[in-house]
């Protein structure tokens, strides 16, 4: 995905450069998006740099001394076997590096890079370093281990999705177990369990008409353990029809009409 570069316009005050408006603009200057504008936007850094320029000049700014473009070349990593060091003290931090997002650097465990998420890692885990206040550092092997050891990290992506499966069975589980503790399986029939359905669905039926987020909520929940319910009398089970029902649709081909799906 491309980098978007915006000129921003703070009324009265400035014009400038950013990658992030939310964080450069607002967080760190404290200026909300009705206070602000986007002159231009654009991919191509040489472009928007001469614009930042011309830009200020016409609307009689102070004109700044370095293309925007050039201000990348100001950051000078320090990667050593342990560690890699930024030149600025931890109160800059945050704003230097989303100023340099995308630059990459080589360290021992291989290339790092500053992406939002390895910046937002690197607020939280760098220390000042104890020869010059004025630097921060990181840990080279603790970078590695949380953004590029694809063995630790297809580790956590399984087990992640095995906790996701285990909850999503368990749910239906615990819908069974709760109805046949109430004899639903015993005393209930397919033919009662869609009366309740339609019941439910009406219920649906108002919560969207009257606009109500509770009341739409809790409509679907109660349609699912009752979906849950008549499949088990059914003598099959909620998991298996959805499966099913994804099998059939995970390759279907359709159009749009009149805000339904209409397959081909």
């Amino acid at each position: 995905m491309e980098t978007i570069y915006h000129i921003y316009h703070i009324k009265g005050k400035k014009i400038g450069v950013t990658r992030n408006l939310k964080d450069r603009v607002t967080t760190q200057q404290g200026y909300e998006v009705t206070e602000y504008e986007v002159l231009d936007s654009s991919t191509d850094i040489d472009y928007i740099s001469k614009r930042e320029i011309e830009l200020q000049q016409s609307y009689g700014y102070k004109v700044d001394r370095k293309l925007y473009k050039n201000l990348f070349n100001n950051m000078k990593i320090n990667a050593t076997e342990q560690t890699s060091t930024f030149p600025f003290p931890m109160e800059e931090l945050k704003s230097r590096l989303n100023d340099n997002l995308g630059q990459a650097w080589d360290t021992l465990h291989g290339t790092f890079e500053l992406t939002k998420d390895t910046i937002d890692w690197i607020i939280k885990n760098a220390r000042t370093s104890m020869y010059n206040d004025a630097r921060s550092y990181v840990y080279n092997k603790a970078f590695f281990e949380k953004f590029l050891n694809k063995t630790k990290l297809l580790k956590e992506e399984l087990q992640q999705k095995f906790f996701s499966d285990q909850l999503y069975e368990n749910q239906f589980k615990l819908i069974r177990d709760w109805a046949k503790d109430r004899g639903l399986y015993d005393k209930g029939d397919t033919k009662t369990q869609f009366c309740k359905l339609m019941e439910e669905a009406g219920e649906l039926g108002r919560a969207i008409l009257k606009d109500d987020q509770v009341e739409f909520v809790d409509a679907i929940g109660d349609m699912v353990v009752v979906l849950t319910n008549l499949a088990h009398l059914g003598h099959t089970s909620i998991e298996a029809c959805i499966k099913h029902a994804y099998k059939e649709i995970k390759n279907r081909k359709g159009k749009m009409e009149n805000g339904t799906f209409v397959k081909l």
